[in-house]
């Protein structure tokens, strides 16, 4: 049986444009994002502005990481210990973590096959639990129907924060994920979109909420130094009231991710064009559904998930992962009884308020998933999907 032969963790190279500028910065040794000269524009500084522009923001602020991101918007929206905040139930361990460390209760919205958050949970948690907030979470890409979600909020008077690591370059009837709430936060770690190892990126255009961001973040009385910062009059109040969580892109991580900008709509071009290939494949096998891609949904095909039928067993389900890993393709699966890896689900995350979820239970046990490095080609795309199908047909006739 033909065996796939690359990994599934390996990521293309950063430029050498990216490589001389950070190589640039460490001969410096000036890598602490305010350690510029009077009137130099540093690299965290020129990276916020060109992701600012990218996304179509007034403001952009460079953290340390995507979860950092989040707590911060968090904290900087108002949101504090005891009030409680809706998230998806189908999402990673770091966002409703942000929520339990700004010391906010999370409130687990029930997700539908299509892994997009059920609505219709949403509207009545959002009037029964008390909310005050809800930190969406773009699971794997997914997005919901934005209007709706917007509308959910409007009448709820809940304030929209966007987790939009899985959707960075995605867009909503062509408005940039990221954009339609509050904030957005986006992570730059290795397996994201923009690759600086670790990193994160808060956009949003109300000036008051992202100077709040910027004292929390750590920017002592250096706010002038920022890219995309609001003006020095909005940090009046901020300054005296936001405590300082040293939370800074360091310049070296900023000019590793600057030409990565630019690059970002081919890239996007060239991860559709592998999720196309595998979706192909994967089309063709009995009992294998995929989530439907609205058509209002421009998405960015970085993974791809698929669900198997309900009368998949754990046992049946542990064994497929065997085979298809055997031949060299990895695959995660969201019905494990124990957190693997980067994987987990929300019966796994006791920082949480337990309450039974039923649907997001039955999509979980039977869901996979599976990255698309760029790494990859279509034909490779294409024989993962012919080992995939094999190794079904094998777990089907072995039940």
């Amino acid at each position: 049986m033909e065996r796939f032969g690359k990994s599934f963790t390996q990521q293309e190279p950063i430029s050498e444009a990216g490589i001389t500028r950070a190589v640039e910065v460490l001969r410096s040794g000036r890598l602490h994002r305010y350690n510029v000269d009077p009137g130099e524009t540093g690299s965290v500084a020129a990276l916020e502005r060109a992701f600012a522009d990218y996304i179509g923001q007034p403001y952009c602020l460079a953290v340390t990481s995507g979860g950092q991101a989040m707590q911060i918007a968090l904290r900087a929206a108002g949101i504090g210990p005891g009030d409680r905040v809706l998230t998806n139930a189908f999402t990673l361990a770091p966002v409703p973590g942000a929520i339990a460390l700004v010391g906010a209760v999370p409130v687990l919205v029930e997700t539908t096959d299509q892994l997009r958050p059920d609505l219709a949970d949403l509207e009545s948690k959002a009037y029964g639990a008390g909310a005050k907030a809800l930190l969406l979470s773009n699971m794997r890409g997914h997005l919901p129907d934005m209007a709706a979600v917007t509308a959910i909020c409007a009448r709820h008077d809940l304030i929209l924060i966007e987790d939009c690591a899985h959707t960075m370059g995605a867009t909503w009837k062509g408005r940039s994920s990221g954009t339609f709430g509050l904030a957005g936060c986006f992570s730059t770690q290795t397996y994201k979109h923009m690759n600086s190892g670790e990193g994160g990126l808060l956009v949003a255009s109300d000036a008051g909420f992202m100077a709040r961001a910027t004292m929390l973040s750590g920017s002592y009385m250096m706010y002038a130094r920022h890219g995309a910062g609001p003006a020095d009059a909005d940090f009046d109040s901020a300054k005296y009231q936001m405590p300082n969580g040293s939370a800074r892109m360091d310049a070296v991580r900023a000019a590793i991710l600057l030409d990565q900008i630019a690059s970002m709509p081919d890239r996007i071009k060239r991860w559709n064009a592998l999720y196309q290939a595998a979706a192909v494949g994967f089309a063709t096998i009995p009992g294998v559904t995929l989530p439907r891609r609205p058509q209002e949904e421009g998405f960015v095909g970085s993974s791809i998930q698929f669900l198997v039928g309900p009368d998949w067993t754990p046992g049946r389900c542990r064994a497929f992962i065997a085979a298809c890993a055997a031949r060299g393709v990895e695959l995660k699966w969201f019905g494990a009884a124990a957190p693997h890896g980067f994987t987990s689900r929300f019966d796994h995350w006791r920082f949480a308020p337990q309450a039974p979820l039923p649907r997001t239970s039955a999509v979980l046990a039977r869901l996979f998933d599976m990255r698309l490095p760029l790494t990859f080609t279509p034909a490779d795309c294409t024989l993962i999907a012919q080992i995939i199908a094999e190794e079904t047909a094998h777990a089907t006739e072995a039940a």
